[in-house]
Formats: structure tokens, C-alpha cells, sequence
């Protein structure tokens, strides 16, 4: 089986109001059960705001650490789930049930293999 990554794209800006909250986090916590159900889920997250990140970027030999979001953008990366599925086909159909549970764009990556796979 193959690893994908789910990537939930957040728009920057405020966090929805707690009646919209509510029913999204209810959404995802049932696709969440659906997935351990199915033995398809590996882990899933919800990441602090960019604001909260701290980048470290190589140079000249050094690692200059920085406050703040890699790069200045409208979205940013608001949470993940990492699945097992057979195929893409399948995994694009977790996606489509998570970008229906968040009401947000997610992006579905496979993970590289590696050697031993």
C-alpha cells in the first residue's frame, strides 16, 4: 500500500465563526473514525497558524532561523491526514470526503517509496 499525504489548504484571515467550527470539526472527527474504520489512517493533525512557525534556511554554511510563515501567501497549510490506500483512485476518494468535511482545497500526494520498499 501506498502512503499519501491529504494537505488541507486554509485561506488566511480569522477562524469561522463557532456555529460553522463546530459542525466542521464534527465532519472530521466522523471521517477520521471512517478512516481508522477502514484501516486507512496512518495520522492526522491540525497545524497552529504560520504565524506560529519558525523557518530554518541554509546559508552559507550557517541556518538563519526566522519567525513566520515561509513564504507570504493568501492560503496556508491548516492540517493534514496521512492515509494508506491501494491506489490513487482511492486515495482521491478520501480527499474528496475531506475537502467535503473542511470545505477547504486539499492536495493528494503520494509519498516517495524508499529503498527497501
Amino acid at each position: 500500500m501506498t502512503q499519501y499525504l491529504l494537505s488541507v489548504y486554509q485561506p488566511d484571515g480569522p477562524v469561522p465563526a463557532p456555529e460553522i467550527l463546530e459542525g466542521i470539526i464534527e465532519d472530521i472527527d466522523a471521517l477520521n473514525q471512517e478512516l481508522r474504520a477502514a484501516g486507512a489512517l496512518v495520522f492526522a493533525g491540525g497545524l497552529h497558524p504560520p504565524e506560529q512557525a519558525t523557518v530554518l534556511r541554509p546559508k552559507g554554511g550557517e541556518v538563519l532561523v526566522s519567525d513566520g510563515p515561509f513564504a507570504q501567501a493568501e492560503n496556508h497549510l491548516g492540517g493534514f491526514t496521512i492515509i494508506e490506500a491501494p491506489d490513487l483512485d482511492t486515495a482521491l476518494g478520501w480527499g474528496r470526503k475531506l475537502a467535503a468535511a473542511t470545505t477547504l482545497p486539499i492536495e493528494v500526494r503520494p509519498f516517495q517509496q524508499g529503498p527497501e520498499d
